[in-house]
C-alpha cells in the first residue's frame, strides 16, 4: 500500500495469538475513527480458513480493546464480498457486528456473473455481433498508458469532472509488484484504441476495476465484444466475473443505465456492507463465551 502512503495515515493492526500472528487489519485513521484500510478495494480483517470462532471473537474484542484504549471512538470496517473467498472460510463477521450493535452506514452492490453459466442478453449479443461486423480486435497489453491517456482518463474527466483511482504512474508501479494480478485489455478497431478494461484478479474471480470506451462504443459495439470474449475465452475457468459496483453518492444512488448493461452478461447483484462500530462496545464481548 507504499504506493498512495502520501493518501493516507497508515494504523494498520497485527493480531497475535501466543507469539504466533492470527490476522491482519489493513487500516487507516481520520480523526478519532479507523477505517478497514480506504486505500483497499475489498478491505476487512486477513485471517486464515483455519481460525476458529472462539479465536475469531477473542481477535475482534481485542481490536475493539486496543482502538478503544488509544483512543479511537469508532472502526469503520466493510465486509469481504463472499466471492473473494476460495474455500469455506470461518466468517463470523455477522454476528459479530451484530454483538458490537455496529450500524450500518453503507451497502454496495457488486454486479457478478458466474461465468460457467452466464447468459448475454439479447442487446450484448447484438453489440458483440457488431463488434464482429466491424472486424474488432481484442489484445492484451503490458502497458496502461494508452488506455489511460487515450481513453480512461478523457472519459472520466469528461463526464464525471474526476481523475482515476490509481495514477497511470501507481497503476504501472501496481502492475510491477502483482504482474500476474493485474491485467489490461484492449479492443481495437482499424488499429485504434477505441476501449478497454483493467483487470484485478484471484485465483477464484476476474474483477473490473477500470471499463471505458469512446463515444463510438454503441455503434461498435466494443465494451460488449470485449467483455464477452473475456467471460467466454480468457477467464473462462475463473468462478466468478465481477463488474464492480454501480452505485454513486455513497450508495444512495444506482447508475441505472451501467446496471442495466451488467445485467445484460448474466450479472445479478450481491451486497458489500460498511459499517460503523463504537468501540466502547468491546464490553459486550466480555460474557459471549459460556
Amino acid at each position: 500500500m507504499d504506493y498512495h502512503s502520501d493518501r493516507f495515515e497508515d494504523f494498520s493492526l497485527m493480531v497475535y495469538k501466543d507469539e504466533k500472528l492470527i490476522a491482519l487489519l489493513p487500516a487507516n485513521t481520520v480523526g478519532s475513527s479507523v477505517f478497514s484500510h480506504q486505500g483497499l478495494t475489498y478491505g476487512g480483517l486477513i485471517y486464515s480458513e483455519n481460525l476458529k470462532t472462539k479465536d475469531a471473537i477473542l481477535m475482534f474484542q481485542s481490536v475493539m480493546q486496543f482502538l478503544f484504549q488509544n483512543g479511537i471512538k469508532n472502526l469503520m470496517i466493510k465486509e469481504l464480498p463472499f466471492i473473494y473467498l476460495e474455500n469455506l472460510t470461518n466468517n463470523p463477521l455477522n454476528y459479530l457486528l451484530f454483538k458490537s450493535k455496529a450500524e450500518l452506514i453503507r451497502t454496495d452492490m457488486h454486479s457478478v456473473a458466474k461465468v460457467k453459466n452466464a447468459k448475454f442478453s439479447n442487446s450484448r449479443k447484438e453489440g458483440y455481433k457488431r463488434g464482429l461486423k466491424h472486424d474488432l480486435k481484442v489484445e492484451e497489453s503490458e502497458s496502461f498508458e494508452t488506455f489511460w491517456n487515450e481513453i480512461l482518463v478523457p472519459n472520466l474527466r469528461k463526464k464525471h469532472n474526476i481523475e482515476p483511482t490509481h495514477s497511470l504512474e501507481e497503476i504501472s508501479l501496481l502492475k510491477s509488484k502483482f504482474e500476474k494480478n493485474i491485467r489490461q485489455f484492449n479492443v481495437y478497431h482499424n488499429d485504434k484504441i477505441v476501449g478497454g478494461t483493467t483487470i484485478f484478479e484471484t485465483n477464484n474471480l476476474a474483477h473490473c476495476q477500470y471499463i471505458s470506451g469512446n463515444e463510438d462504443k454503441n455503434e461498435l459495439g466494443s465494451l460488449d465484444f470485449l467483455h464477452i470474449q473475456l467471460i467466454e475465452n480468457i477467464y473462462k475457468d475463473k468462478r466468478y466475473f465481477n463488474f464492480g459496483t454501480s452505485n454513486i453518492n455513497a450508495g444512495q444512488n444506482i447508475n441505472e443505465g451501467l446496471q442495466f448493461w451488467k445485467e445484460g452478461f448474466g450479472a445479478r447483484s450481491i451486497t458489500q456492507g460498511f459499517y460503523n462500530v463504537e468501540t466502547k462496545n468491546h464490553k459486550l464481548f466480555e460474557n459471549v463465551l459460556l
